[in-house]
């Protein structure tokens, strides 16, 4: 599927973005090691939350994802997880990988974990030696370190192990599971990046009555022989995907665009563009809090800045786009992890928009990001939803027509993405080839 877009520069209305795929994620897993009925509110109906509902069933759960407005499981509780009678295939979610590997670790026999091939290349190393550490089984197939992995347990408590910070999402699923074990777990965590994910994985935990104790984000305590209880949880609305609607109404003449439902004290990093756009001289407007709605209102100066991404590297290649329509330099610091995702995110956003006339200096932690004038090109979305969004949002405010191909992994994250953003006024195809 293809989008072909045409510049717009007068969007207008209210955009509704879907709950949080990570708290969503999170859900699911913990209402799978509860006994009982669990309910998530505001879900994220998007293709890696069903991905993570396909592998939790084949574990035991029961899930009723029918209703948009809540999803139900029932858990069958750490005990009675099953191995899967197949393969667990994660399809593209990162997420789901890493908790379904950990996941894994807690059942009797051995589970193969798998997904798409962005997933076979994605980096794993460092939770597998954890696992090992910890008494489990972790084989990669290739002999690489890399998907496909077989993991069998069960994995013991009573260890202290160790993560680079870089990849938040090695740690989050031995906080999902180690309070299930016998004996305690200390985990410690060098230079965390991405804490606010730590943070949601720490609310969701006490949500489901599971308690773990951390010092500054570094030194992880994990008690022992715990037991989750179900729950009932509202996802908060994704921050990540508000980011697009935000930035194609700060760089467009006329635009005048309100976010519904959101929360600015929420723990999602990306809640920061309210704080961004603002710095850089653009207008945002905060309705208690955000839960009366965020206003962005385009036709503004934004001049460059600099931006410490450690806290959302999903972010890049929105930023990316803001900083190319920003006068003079704008410059994004600590974007290590954003390279570990569905694709070097860094890389890919910088090569699209240098097809539309973008000027960048990249190195490995820091882009720099010089003003241009864009223009419309055919793109690659590099099958990663977030290249295809940003790039879409770049391509309203460029001159000429533009398409991107890869248009269907919105569906990832941001189901409704081409519906909420025509319906501001984008002028926007979808093409599917015949």
């Amino acid at each position: 599927m293809y989008y072909s877009i045409k510049p717009s520069r007068d969007l207008r209305g209210d955009v509704r973005v879907p709950g949080s795929k990570s708290g969503t994620a999170r859900g699911l897993v913990l209402g799978t090691l509860a006994e009982g009925v669990t309910s998530i509110l505001n879900p994220m109906p998007g293709i890696d939350s069903y991905s993570i509902i396909d592998c939790c069933r084949a574990l035991g759960a029961e899930i009723d994802c029918s209703s948009e407005a809540e999803w139900i499981i029932r858990g069958v509780g750490v005990k009675n997880l099953t191995a899967p009678a197949a393969v667990l295939d994660v399809g593209n979610s990162g997420t789901g990988y890493y908790l379904m590997t950990t996941l894994a670790s807690l059942i009797e026999g051995r589970t193969v974990i798998t997904g798409d091939y962005q997933i076979c290349y994605r980096p794993i190393a460092p939770l597998l030696a954890a696992i090992r550490e910890m008494g489990g089984e972790a084989i990669s197939t290739r002999q690489n370190e890399l998907a496909p992995v077989v993991i069998g347990g069960k994995i013991r408590g009573g260890h202290s192990v160790e993560f680079p910070g870089v990849n938040v999402q090695w740690l989050i699923g031995l906080l999902l599971c180690c309070p299930s074990l016998d004996d305690d777990t200390a985990i410690h965590v060098a230079e965390l990046g991405e804490r606010p994910y730590a943070e949601l994985t720490l609310d969701w935990l006490k949500a489901a009555g599971v308690s773990v104790t951390t010092t500054d984000f570094e030194y992880f305590r994990i008690p022992g022989g715990q037991t989750y209880q179900p729950f009932t949880k509202q996802a908060p609305s994704d921050w990540c995907g508000a980011t697009y609607p935000m930035v194609a109404a700060a760089i467009t003449a006329g635009s005048r665009v309100k976010l519904l439902d959101m929360d600015v004290e929420d723990f999602q990093g990306e809640r920061a563009f309210v704080d961004i756009i603002r710095q850089m001289g653009g207008s945002v407007e905060v309705l208690d809090g955000g839960r009366d709605g965020v206003i962005i209102e385009g036709g503004k100066t934004l001049s460059g800045i600099e931006i410490d991404c450690r806290d959302m590297p999903d972010a890049i290649p929105a930023l990316a786009v803001l900083g190319t329509y920003a006068q003079g330099t704008t410059v994004l610091n600590n974007i290590e992890a954003c390279r570990l995702k569905e694709t070097d995110r860094c890389t890919s956003i910088v090569e699209e928009l240098t097809k539309m006339g973008g000027s960048f200096e990249e190195s490995e932690s820091r882009l720099v990001i010089h003003h241009a004038t864009l223009h419309g090109a055919s793109l690659s979305g590099h099958h990663d939803h977030r290249i295809v969004m940003a790039t879409a949002c770049a391509a309203l405010g460029a001159a000429g027509p533009t398409l991107i191909d890869g248009a269907q992994t919105v569906g990832v994250s941001f189901p409704r993405f081409y519906e909420e953003m025509v319906g501001l006024g984008a002028q926007i195809t979808r093409l599917v080839e015949g």
